[in-house]
């Protein structure tokens, strides 16, 4: 078997056999075939495409490409839970607590943020002393104490997504919907859980900004899952303006525990209980929404966020403690210098805008400050006078603050009739 002519086969637009891409996969993996090679493969698979089939073999040779997680060690059913990425995105933080309350175990691996888009791992490292990287043994011991871990992922799962996303990266191969689905499932396969759900982002914030697209990833991601035996399903939500309120490491985990605590923003409030009940509906234990509620009012859920920041090195206090956590105490609020109702926001600005504060990082090598970041005073709808400001900006010495509030100006569009606010839920593909 020669990689020039599964490259040529793929260029004329013919179908790749079972074979053919494990042999790929394996052998660019192993070093065997070198990186120019796979980048052509990768442009041809972009331009050609691949059908349900060769996704699904592409899927599963990623995933056997590493180590495949046994999570039989913990007693019950295991969920896992992936967000396609978003501006202030933290609903990971508020969904595990809750739902662990219902008896579901969730050992989670998550990663950190590049671009616009925040990290799990990178909200939970602002917290003083939390440890992400955990041993095998760690990670299950704290699921079965607490109900829910959340670790880095490891070196040696799915080493194939690891080369072949560096590459894609690299050589505008990003954006196709077989990649896309392939690179997400074989981490989630790979990981062990019996269930899957997914919050597939949609809009300005979002790397999918169109709906259609991500009804198409979402079913063939729960296609990919239903063949191998997996339970899933995808919450589609809206990301055409910021998730909460809140924008950066920090200034999220204070969302988090406010939202745990039944004070968090009413968008964010009502798609975690939402992404809670469809994780709960989908292993078949029977709640409503109200029940859900009542798990945060109770103050269990929080509780639980606290277990679990004190088992992996945190600092619990901090539930109640803010000032704990690295904060900035310089802010810089930004106004328009308009009158009128907020009509649009892009939301994929802001994100920006928080990098350049030093919030994010642009490439994987960046250090980022989990003390700076924006704070969203005014979303779609709302009414602002002249010298109401739309955000307020946490920012430190190094932070771009100049740049941020262009892009904020460029991010905020502004119009004379009122608008109606947008819904955070777009539908849910089963």
């Amino acid at each position: 078997m020669r990689m020039y002519d599964i490259i040529k086969k793929k260029r004329d637009g013919l179908e790749l056999t079972s074979e053919e891409i494990e042999f790929v996969v394996d052998s660019y993996v192993s070093g065997i075939i070198p990186d120019y090679q796979m980048s052509a493969l990768l442009m041809a698979i972009f331009l050609r495409g691949m059908n349900q089939r060769e996704t699904y073999d592409l899927t599963m040779s990623m995933a056997r490409s590493g180590e495949m997680m046994d999570l039989s060690p913990i007693d019950g059913i295991k969920v896992d839970k992936h967000s396609t990425g978003g501006v202030g995105d933290k609903t990971t933080l508020i969904v595990l607590p809750v739902v662990a309350g219902f008896g579901v175990k969730i050992p989670k691996m998550s990663g950190r943020g590049l671009g616009h888009t925040g990290g799990t791992i990178d909200k939970l490292e602002s917290i003083p002393g939390m440890r992400t990287e955990l041993t095998k043994q760690e990670f299950f011991d704290i699921v079965k104490k607490v109900g829910f871990a959340i670790a880095s992922q490891t070196g040696n799962l799915v080493p194939a997504d690891k080369k072949i996303y560096a590459l894609r990266d690299t050589t505008a191969t990003v954006d196709n919907i077989s990649l896309i689905a392939s690179s997400v499932v074989s981490k989630k396969l790979a990981g062990g859980a019996d269930a899957i759900i997914f919050d597939v982002k949609v809009g300005s914030g979002a790397f999918l900004k169109d709906i259609d697209r991500a009804k198409e990833l979402a079913q063939l991601m729960i296609n990919i899952l239903k063949r191998s035996g997996k339970l899933s399903r995808a919450v589609l939500s809206n990301m055409d303006q910021p998730l909460g309120r809140m924008v950066g490491n920090s200034l999220e985990i204070i969302e988090a525990i406010e939202t745990l605590k039944g004070n968090g923003p009413s968008d964010l409030t009502k798609l975690c209980v939402h992404i809670c009940y469809e994780i709960l509906d989908l292993v078949h234990i029977d709640v409503s929404e109200k029940q859900i509620m009542d798990e945060i009012f109770s103050g269990k859920a929080l509780e639980r966020f606290a277990k679990f920041v004190e088992a992996q090195g945190g600092n619990p206090k901090i539930v109640e403690d803010y000032s704990i956590l690295p904060l900035s105490n310089e802010t810089v609020e930004v106004n328009l210098n308009k009158s009128g109702y907020i009509g649009k926001i892009n939301t994929e600005l802001i994100g920006i805008a928080s990098m350049v504060l030093g919030a994010g990082r642009s490439k994987k090598e960046d250090t980022i400050d989990p003390g700076v970041g924006i704070e969203v005073l005014k979303k779609i709808g709302d009414y602002i006078h002249f010298n109401d400001p739309v955000v307020r900006m946490y920012v430190s010495k190094k932070s771009d603050v100049d740049l941020a509030i262009k892009l904020i100006h460029d991010a905020y569009e502004v119009v004379d009739q009122s608008v109606k606010p947008h819904e955070i839920l777009l539908g849910v593909i089963e």
